[in-house]
């Protein structure tokens, strides 16, 4: 189904933040589709209070109408105390299933006193596609010798009788060209829990693509599809990227052949990002967020292949 020239219709804005909740006033960012029942998907999503600190808020909508079905204006899940590794937010990235057991990997932000802002990777456990804890309330994977810097937004799947995980990880925080190096890595898992790292899977180019993040993976007809957010490193802001492999480990970037850019004016004229591909009867849809990292939502596409 997926072709070098296979492009995203836009649907339009799918959810637009309309809240006065203090901890979600603003964005609904890094959005994630768990499916409920029929068409109707329960979309959680970060989002921030007045000082940007990210929190874990959910909306039920049918894909195929488009109609909001509930909107909780409540967080399930909030950010944690000054001493935790998510004190400053959670950023999501997606659902998958261990030992019958459903979590979710995160992003924990952290501002440090007097240094550089840095993230770690959390765990969420997801109970009746509605309740939320972080377990264990330390970093689930952490700042080591292979990722020394900042980690990011992990993609996992269960594949080929192992776990696999792509992530991200800083290598500086600038190029030379003011734009950090933030790449995309693989590793892998027999058992969930236990990981072991093997390096840099897209490559990365300065000026070109340098700063990745939110990766997301479909597998069709033994080809892995990858879609990120990238940034070029020349102040121009993210747009979603393409890659394809044939082993998960080693991959092609495609960057004609993306298929969505930026809309010539409104939410997503100026920065496209966050995307998040799922499938549903016989249909591929991206949730993904426009303008200011998501600060007025997200939107839908469905795949068009010519």
């Amino acid at each position: 189904m997926f072709m070098q020239n296979h492009n995203w219709k836009k649907l339009g804005q799918l959810f637009q933040v309309n809240n006065q909740n203090p901890y979600l006033c603003s964005h609904a960012a890094n959005p994630l589709a768990v499916h409920l029942e029929n068409d109707i998907f329960r979309i959680f999503y970060s989002g921030r209070n007045k000082e940007n600190k990210s929190s874990i808020g959910y909306v039920d909508i049918n894909i195929i109408t488009q109609e909001i079905i509930n909107y909780p204006k409540e967080p399930i899940l909030v950010y944690g105390n000054e001493n935790s590794f998510y004190s400053h937010g959670i950023s999501i990235g997606n659902a998958f299933d261990v030992n019958d057991k459903t979590y979710i990997l995160f992003m924990g932000w952290q501002y440090p006193k007097n240094e550089h802002w840095r993230g770690d990777v959390g765990r969420i456990e997801l109970t009746d596609k509605i309740d939320m804890k972080v377990t264990p309330s330390s970093a689930f994977m952490g700042i080591d010798e292979e990722d020394k810097i900042s980690l990011s937004y992990p993609f996992v799947m269960y594949h080929e009788g192992i776990y696999k995980m792509w992530y991200g990880s800083t290598i500086t925080w600038d190029a030379g060209n003011n734009e950090m190096i933030h790449a995309i890595k693989y590793a892998t898992s027999k058992d969930g829990e236990n990981w072991q790292k093997h390096g840099v899977a897209i490559p990365y180019e300065i000026g070109i693509a340098q700063a990745f993040s939110k990766p997301s993976v479909i597998i069709e007809n033994g080809i892995y599809h990858m879609w990120f957010s990238f940034r070029e490193g020349t102040g121009k802001t993210y747009r979603i990227g393409y890659a394809t492999s044939k082993n998960g480990i080693e991959w092609k970037r495609h960057d004609n052949y993306t298929g969505i850019d930026v809309s010539e004016e409104g939410w997503d004229s100026q920065m496209i990002c966050y995307s998040f591909v799922f499938s549903h009867k016989e249909n591929y849809y991206m949730l993904y967020n426009g303008n200011q990292n998501g600060k007025e939502g997200f939107g839908l596409t469905i795949l068009k292949t010519n």
